[in-house]
């Protein structure tokens, strides 16, 4: 590194705080990749959080992005609650049934201590490694899920959207159990090093519910447990969109908003207008059928749309790059992120 070179995280603060580093700050939240890197089942890499840390260490040594990614996959919470994950050769893993089978089970449920669950505690060796080698140079970002969109994986996507509607009541009890699960997970991952959280909160998206919904439901959520975190917060819609309720998400408390590929970047960045900044939008989906020409050109307009100013990181839009992108093409997004990021624009 040169001397006039920033490190990770000078270049992420520096952005963050709405001014321009030396170049564009670019994230690959890379996870199952791991295991492709290595040759090995998805199921087996998660297994070993040593090997996860020293994955997510060589990747980030391979491809030059600015963070390391301590996440695992989203069922992984669930499994913290007695919930099997449903493990795939060439994909992130899925949640098994819901543990809510019937409304009145609510009324009994209890948040597992994360510090007592074998699962969640391999995602804090990993964490505690992974600052071990970063120090102060390269940002450890965690993941927790938003209490509503852990229902989803607790109810089902049916019975969520029956409570939400017809008995707000009963999903409030849900909900003040999983702030309280939500808010430990993410200061567990403080503690453990990280040095922000990643607040995946895709089920209070415009995609999924209007944003009259939202301000009802996911806003004070977010604005309760965000307050309770004990660090910086970005928030992370995993795909959906955001352009609607962009104002609400600022009033939440959060640092940054990653929206959807379906929206325009230079909506979004005028939209935050120094608010808050913001985090994407590259499309993972089509990532995996990118010549190099579409790489360069994608990459090319998202920097164009905004980067000015700072406020700016530049990445996937759904928060985990799938298993079949090439690496490739990975390998282009840094080459063309430096080729066209860097500053004064």
């Amino acid at each position: 590194m040169n001397s006039d070179e920033m490190t990770p995280m000078e270049r992420v603060l520096t952005s963050l705080d709405h001014k321009e580093p030396d170049r564009v700050p670019f994230f690959l939240l890379l996870t199952t990749q791991g295991a492709k890197e290595l040759n090995l089942h998805v199921s087996e890499y998660f297994s070993k959080p040593d090997l996860v840390a020293a994955t997510q260490i060589r990747m980030q040594q391979k491809y030059g992005h600015d963070c390391y990614y301590s996440f695992y996959y989203a069922s992984l919470e669930m499994e913290a609650w007695g919930v099997d994950s449903i493990f795939y050769p060439d994909a992130a893993p899925n949640c098994g049934r819901p543990i809510v089978r019937n409304v009145e089970d609510i009324a009994t449920l209890k948040a597992p201590d994360v510090y007592e669950s074998p699962h969640l505690q391999k995602v804090l060796v990993t964490t505690e490694l992974l600052k071990a080698d970063a120090g102060q140079d390269i940002p450890v970002i965690g993941v927790v899920m938003s209490p509503s969109s852990l229902a989803t994986m607790q109810l089902g996507m049916d019975l969520y959207f029956d409570l939400m509607y017809d008995r707000t009541e009963i999903l409030d009890e849900l909900m003040s159990v999983n702030e309280e699960f939500c808010v430990q997970w993410a200061n567990a991952q403080l503690e453990a090093g990280a040095t922000a959280i990643c607040y995946f909160d895709p089920a209070s998206s415009s995609t999924i519910i209007p944003p009259q919904f939202y301000r009802k439901t996911g806003f004070k959520i977010a604005k309760r447990c965000i307050s309770k975190i004990n660090g910086p917060v970005a928030t992370h819609m995993a795909s959906g969109k955001c352009l609607a309720i962009i104002d609400d998400i600022a009033a939440t408390g959060t640092a940054l908003v990653c929206t959807s590929a379906m929206e325009d970047l230079a909506e979004i960045k005028a939209a935050c207008n120094g608010k808050i900044s913001v985090l994407g939008n590259l499309n993972g989906i089509e990532m995996r059928r990118w010549t190099d020409n579409d790489t360069e050109t994608n990459v090319k307009e998202a920097i164009k749309k905004a980067a000015s100013g700072g406020g700016y990181i530049l990445s996937d839009n759904h928060g985990e790059i799938p298993y079949t992108v090439p690496s490739d093409v990975l390998m282009s997004i840094s080459r063309y992120v430096k080729k066209w990021g860097k500053y004064p624009r």
